[in-house]
């Protein structure tokens, strides 16, 4: 498999091409973003490994042009980063990352930080087309239709609509949907995933309501009825 890395700190990106390469991975490693979007010009890796304070462009924005690119909008994404804070991780991963990783860190759980979200993206690509009522979900092309045409989601609202719709009468706890959705070791509040549900919903519109509040327990997708 093929990892791009991307990150300015020479020692880190050596650390982490050298525990990459030795763990099997081809890897291609960029000191700047420049040199980053013309090589994915060309070709399209499995995994990006992106630090997000980088000269002359930041992570995020670099992710952003990756999600709003059809090509590669579905290509995995970990953050690298000295930003510890919860906000900064909520924005990190709202953003559109699937996982963020705090330096300093240890190249155990780098390694295993990338196998885990590599084992997702596979689970996740065999998938077919998932419809339910008026809504299609592309995994592959990672877009969600309502009666025919494109919803316009972020990230996270994509891969909470796919978790829900793709398990129709299963009712997933807030914690549930966190874990699939933020990581499994991502803390913050529940609420995080209400006032993503109440975003969605919005934006569904007429059909939001194909989301449904179990109460005290979480969510789940269920076909309307007229």
């Amino acid at each position: 498999m093929k990892v791009f890395l991307v990150e300015d700190d020479s020692e880190i990106r050596e650390m982490e091409t050298y525990a990459l390469t030795g763990a099997g991975y081809s890897v291609m490693a960029f000191g700047e973003p420049v040199a980053f979007f013309k090589a994915i010009s060309m070709q399209k890796p499995d995994l990006i490994i992106l630090d997000i304070m980088l000269p002359n462009e930041d992570g995020l924005s670099i992710l952003s042009k990756i999600r709003k690119n059809p090509a590669t909008k579905s290509i995995p994404v970990i953050f690298v980063t000295a930003r510890t804070t919860e906000l900064d991780k909520v924005k990190g991963l709202d953003s559109g990352a699937d996982d963020y990783l705090v330096k300093p860190f240890g190249i155990m759980e780098f390694l295993s930080r990338v196998k885990a979200l590599l084992r997702r993206t596979a689970i996740q690509s065999v998938e077919e087309n998932v419809v339910l009522g008026p809504v299609e979900i592309d995994v592959l092309k990672h877009t969600a239709t309502i009666d025919g045409h494109v919803c316009d989601l972020t990230y996270k609202e994509f891969e909470l609509l796919r978790v829900l719709v793709s398990n129709p009468g299963i009712v997933f706890s807030r914690q549930q949907l966190m874990d699939k959705i933020w990581g499994i070791d991502f803390l913050m509040e529940t609420r995080t995933v209400d006032m993503h549900i109440k975003t969605l919903r919005q934006k569904l519109k007429k059909h939001g309501s194909i989301i449904k509040t179990v109460r005290n327990v979480g969510y789940k997708a269920e076909e309307l009825y007229e």
